[in-house]
């Protein structure tokens, strides 16, 4: 596919972000009835918490993290999302045995597209917006060749925010979120937010750049990048023991 030097370049030079207390008196722990119901365990899929670098992440907190640096543009990503959420999800993450860290390894200008229309909505939407991008990737993928043949002769969008907005629109992404309920007016704002930008450029450096991913997806669990792993069947034995 061919680049667009103009957005690229307008992305990765973005600047990173660089008296005592009183003790209380100590009682005993009052006990709970024999027969008392046991509280029901804590849904961990529920819970989603952002990074200070602004990655979002799904699950306990504290539990082993496991990173996943994908692209949008990317069939392997797809295939991975696609068929290791649901066991990831019920086998992994609900119980707390592990949190999923999503981490944009931005490859082209369509791949950023995507990736700010997954933040867009916010915590809350994420995930769900992330898989369904991916679910969905057949149908605007395929939309990216004839829109740049449609722009060739056309004079080159400047605006960064501009030229993502034109880009979501010409690939069907825009209507395709505007479907799953974010509305066109906060996607041009997300698409304006150069917060957005710098946020994504940072992970883009730190996947490639310091990490230095050898692919995508390409992963990472409990610190420790596993090389050569590309998929679920190879990952999958990388991760700690589920949790019943």
């Amino acid at each position: 596919m061919r680049a667009l030097p103009i957005l690229l370049a307008a992305l990765f030079a973005i600047p990173l972000a660089s008296p005592g207390l009183a003790k209380a008196p100590v009682t005993a722990p009052a006990k709970a009835p024999a027969n008392a119901a046991r509280p029901a365990p804590t849904d961990w899929t529920r819970t989603v918490t952002l990074t200070p670098d602004g990655a979002f992440v799904l699950g306990n907190p504290r539990a082993t993290r496991m990173v996943e640096y994908v692209s949008y543009t990317c069939s392997h990503c797809a295939h991975f999302v696609g068929e290791a959420s649901a066991p990831l999800r019920a086998d992994w993450v609900r119980r707390g045995a592990l949190s999923i860290e999503v981490r944009n390894a931005i490859r082209d200008p369509y791949d950023l597209t995507a990736a700010v229309l997954a933040r867009c909505g916010g915590p809350a939407r994420f995930f769900g917006d992330h898989e369904a991008l991916f679910a969905n990737q057949t149908d605007w993928m395929p939309r990216i060749e004839p829109y740049e043949q449609k722009r060739a002769d056309q004079p080159p969008i400047k605006d960064p925010g501009q030229q993502l907005a034109a880009i979501a629109e010409g690939t069907g992404l825009s209507s395709f979120m505007a479907r799953r309920g974010l509305p066109l007016a906060r996607q041009r704002a997300c698409f304006a937010d150069k917060a957005t930008l710098t946020t994504l450029a940072a992970m883009a450096k730190d996947a490639w750049e310091v990490k230095q991913i050898g692919g995508t997806p390409s992963f990472s669990v409990g610190g420790t990048m596993v090389a050569e792993v590309h998929d679920w069947n190879g990952l999958r034995g990388a991760l700690p023991a589920p949790r019943k």
